[in-house]
């Protein structure tokens, strides 16, 4: 066998090696009475006739990563064959990996230096253009009556503060000309009066003066009546402000009554965007931070503008809060209910440790890196990681600025079984695996489930009396020939929490 052929059988054995408990146990196993743990074999024969460049063979290792050796080749409880070792490979120490150079370079790794850096963590969101409601104003008069004359008859016309809108006809704006007229009129004739009478009138006249003013009529209309102008029929309703119709339901002729909404207006010099931030990254969030919105109309034109409110309700549907972003629009290219790209920047402001994304091993639990010592030579430490960038992340502790970390074929780097071992040695208060003996009855076989069901005598190690339970085998060939009612001794550890697998079997007489 070739070299090369030796190098790839070695890396697919270690590969196996880390891939699981439960896929150690589909590898064959030869189980035979005399030799329940199926020991020996030709491969290791094998392995041990190609030792690459003439070095001397020092032991084979457990392909599981466990610390046992031996001087010979063998198979583990799992049918697995050792690897062997050979001079110039054991040199790991502690919780080290130790990796030959041509097998360093045939997969690729790749190392960078952990560096201090500004890390940037942009905040994406999609939103929409919507009025300022500040800006927004309802034409709708506090009188009943009915439209004339339409000056401003479509939507989306620009008006300007004080320009007509429409014309109406009211009974009760005439009767309050009069009124006011009339005590204008008379407080002019009792100037000589006595003050008692000229207070009277005034006050009639002030009352019929409010009344008008709270019709919101014009102090033009207001002075041309006190002026001795005859009572309009027909009065103007003007713009409040200054914008742009964005919805009409006046109709010349129409009757309206008392606070009924004729005209919307809305200055949109200076309009909101509305971005739907994710519940996980509202955080990240503050009033007064820079935004930047994208507009799919103007795809080379970027709107700046800041966050100017936070809201204090979440959509349950899509976990998503509301957040303002107030931007100017002079030029009247922001049109309402437009679609909108919104981008938040968040980051730390200082530097601080970073390493690649691509340089974490994330098992769920907890996040490693692999450290290159020197060529050839790995060490995974357990880090905490901050803010998260595009490229980059944070490394709170574990990590010092640099050291060379793996940022490719690390996966591939974990899957050597010194690896599982080292990761293992890692935790504190790691149990081993332990190993009980039972003598019992086999009762049938689940191939489909592939479990079996077992009577065993007392187990003394666990303390457990004489019952029937189920059990997983670690692989099915160990009961190929063994018949239910068959006397059985076998070895069997806790998987997980309720599972019991057994490793080794051993068929007894009855």
């Amino acid at each position: 066998m070739k070299t090369s052929t030796f190098a790839v059988f070695v890396l697919a054995a270690a590969i196996a090696g880390g891939a699981g408990y439960w896929a150690g146990g589909q590898a064959k196993v030869s189980v035979t009475e005399g030799n329940p743990r199926g020991t020996g074999g030709t491969a290791g024969a094998d392995a041990a006739a190609a030792a690459p460049g003439g070095k001397k063979l020092l032991y084979y290792r457990n392909p599981m990563g466990l610390p046992d050796t031996s001087p010979t080749p063998k198979k583990d409880s799992m049918g697995m064959d050792y690897i062997a070792v050979y001079e110039g490979e054991d040199d790991a120490v502690g919780n080290e990996v130790k990796i030959s150079t041509a097998k360093v370079q045939k997969l690729g790794v790749r190392v960078e230096a952990a560096s201090l850096r500004e890390l940037s963590r942009p905040i994406r969101a999609a939103g929409r253009v919507e009025v300022d409601e500040r800006r927004t104003h309802n034409v709708a008069p506090k009188y009943h009556g009915w439209i004339e004359k339409l000056h401003v008859n479509v939507t989306g016309q620009a008006v300007g503060r004080g320009q007509p809108l429409f014309e109406t006809y009211s009974a009760d704006l005439v009767s309050a000309q009069r009124e006011y007229q009339v005590a204008a009129q008379g407080l002019v004739a009792l100037k000589d009066a006595p003050p008692e009478a000229r207070a009277s009138m005034k006050q009639l006249a002030d009352a019929a003066l409010s009344r008008l003013a709270n019709w919101d009529i014009s102090a033009e209309q207001i002075k041309a009546l006190a002026a001795g102008a005859a009572p309009r029929q027909t009065l103007t309703y003007s713009s409040p402000a200054s914008g742009v119709v964005i919805e009409k339901r006046a109709v010349a002729g129409a009757h309206f009554t008392v606070g009924e909404m004729l005209f919307r207006i809305a200055d949109i010099s200076s309009v909101w965007v509305l971005a739907d931030v994710f519940e996980r990254d509202i955080g990240a969030l503050k009033v007064g931070q820079k935004a930047s919105v994208a507009i799919n109309a103007y795809p080379d034109k970027m709107f700046e503008g800041r966050i100017a409110y936070i809201y204090p309700t979440l959509n349950p549907e899509t976990r998503t809060v509301p957040v303002r972003i107030e931007l100017p629009n002079p030029g009247g290219l922001l049109k309402p209910a437009m679609y909108a790209s919104v981008e938040v920047g968040s980051g730390t402001a200082a530097k601080v440790v970073a390493v690649p994304l691509s340089a974490v091993i994330d098992s769920g639990t907890r996040q490693t890196v692999l450290v290159q010592k020197e060529e050839g030579r790995f060490e995974p430490r357990e880090v905490k990681l901050g803010v998260r960038g595009d490229d980059y992340v944070e490394v709170r502790d574990g990590i010092k600025a640099g050291e060379q970390v793996v940022v490719a074929a690390n996966f591939l780097i974990d899957s050597e079984s010194n690896l599982k071992a080292a990761l293992g040695g890692m935790q504190e208060g790691a149990k081993p695996t332990v190993s009980h003996q039972a003598v019992g009855t086999l009762d049938g076989v689940d191939a489909k489930a592939g479990t079996v069901m077992v009577t065993h005598e007392p187990v003394a190690s666990l303390k457990w009396p004489t019952m029937t339970m189920e059990f997983v085998p670690a692989n099915s060939a160990l009961f190929a020939d063994v018949k239910p009612g068959s006397a059985i001794s076998f070895e069997f550890v806790e998987r997980k929490p309720g599972e019991w697998v057994i490793t080794k079997l051993d068929k007894k007489a009855k």
